[in-house]
């Protein structure tokens, strides 16, 4: 009796090209996402700028004494 079997060439766990360059595609694609996010939290977080400071006249560089 013979057997009629079909091999599956798209099968993820017997096709190891297909399967890594699956792998290497996500793990790019993770990493990219990781960079993106954090460029993003680092924009969202930045500083604000130079904050407006009230500084006594008498401890300028050069003081201004009454």
């Amino acid at each position: 009796m013979e057997q009629n079997t079909v091999e599956n060439k798209n099968d993820f766990s017997q096709n190891w090209v297909s399967s890594s360059r699956f792998l290497f595609y996500v793990t790019i694609f993770c990493m990219l996402a990781f960079v993106l996010g954090g460029c993003y939290k680092l924009y969202q977080h930045r500083y604000p700028g130079k904050p407006e400071v009230a500084v006594p006249e008498s401890t300028l560089y050069n003081p201004k004494y009454k």
